[in-house]
């Protein structure tokens, strides 16, 4: 089946990742179903997916924390286009706080959502693609599920825990035989998105992306990919790639690495912040944005520019010595 005919379910599609997955899908003229909490920010992504030719749409305002909820948006699926043939568990709330401090019910919630979310979301779609014989099944996780954080207890856990139920469901597949069916995992490292904006803060400073920070069209690019040519699990961000790597390697290392960075660079210790639930409990307002301002875009070129600059320095100084030589 081509690309553009594919059926596509995204959750968390109101913004961040999942509004940039939907419309990179919908550029290639795939169906997209877009679901999220809030109505009005999904019917403004779904006309940003519209605008492309040949994409088609279907708005299902969806809690994932509700088992009901993500059945009635595969049912839906189904009966709009017939099939469900990409499965985005994307959707994903977080808390930050020191462990004491976060409320047990800010907790929860990001367990309910991250975790239980990507359970109910995979539990309604392998049935659809066990009997239609095909689907890819995709889960965003992160780089905090392979190394964790300070304060972000609750959502390094549930990265951890999205990680293993990826593992788990291609084991399960394999033993089973099941031919037809990917499960695959993205663990983005920071990316520019409303998410830290949106999160609860129990830390009493402003919390800010992390640098460095990569466009959320680049995980929807590797999502796309992953369609294609369907892999294990995909790491997005050469910062990220690094981090994990050295978690195999150096794991102490890589812990200690990751506190220092994130207690220097995670928390805004200049700019005190009151405690608040953020979009846990009840979803932000407005038409929601693809990126969260935290300059993903401008600082991904300017990587690529040094980058550029450093290799054709290293040019020079070879061509130099080869010369001399």
């Amino acid at each position: 089946m081509r690309l553009r005919d594919r059926v596509v379910v995204v959750t968390g599609a109101s913004s961040g990742i999942g509004r940039a997955t939907a419309e990179a899908f919908a550029r290639k003229g795939c169906a997209v179903v877009l679901a999220a909490r809030r109505e009005e920010a999904l019917r403004a992504a779904a006309e940003e997916c519209g605008r492309h030719r040949g994409a088609r749409t279907l708005v299902v305002p969806t809690d994932v924390s509700d088992v009901k909820a993500v059945e009635d948006l595969a049912r839906r699926a189904v009966e709009e286009f017939g099939r469900i043939d990409v499965w985005v568990n994307n959707a994903a709330v977080n808390a930050f706080g020191r462990f004491e401090d976060v409320p047990l019910e800010d907790f929860r919630k990001v367990l309910d959502v991250n975790v239980m979310g990507s359970v109910y979301g995979a539990r309604a779609a392998l049935p659809v693609m066990r009997e239609q014989g095909s689907g890819t099944l995709i889960n965003i996780s992160s780089i905090v599920g392979a190394v964790a954080q300070p304060y972000s207890h609750p959502y390094g856990m549930s990265k951890h825990a999205v990680r293993a139920l990826g593992s788990g469901l291609r084991q399960q597949l394999r033993v089973e035989g099941v031919k037809g069916i990917d499960v695959c995992t993205v663990l983005p490292a920071t990316i520019d998105t409303p998410h830290f904006q949106q999160a609860a803060n129990h830390t009493g400073h402003k919390v800010v992306a992390m640098p460095p920070v990569y466009t959320p069209e680049r995980v929807a690019k590797a999502v796309v990919d992953l369609v294609r040519h369907p892999r294990r699990e995909v790491v997005v961000g050469p910062a990220g790639r690094a981090l994990v790597r050295q978690s195999r390697m150096a794991p102490a290392l890589a812990e200690r690495a990751m506190a220092r960075q994130t207690d220097k660079t995670h928390l805004d210790h200049d700019e005190d912040a009151p405690a608040t639930h953020g979009a846990l409990h009840v979803p932000a307002p407005g038409e929601g944005a693809v990126h969260g301002g935290w300059g993903g875009r401008r600082r991904t070129a300017l990587r690529r520019a040094a980058l550029a600059t450093a290799l054709a320095g290293a040019a020079v100084t070879a061509g130099r010595r080869m010369a001399r030589a």
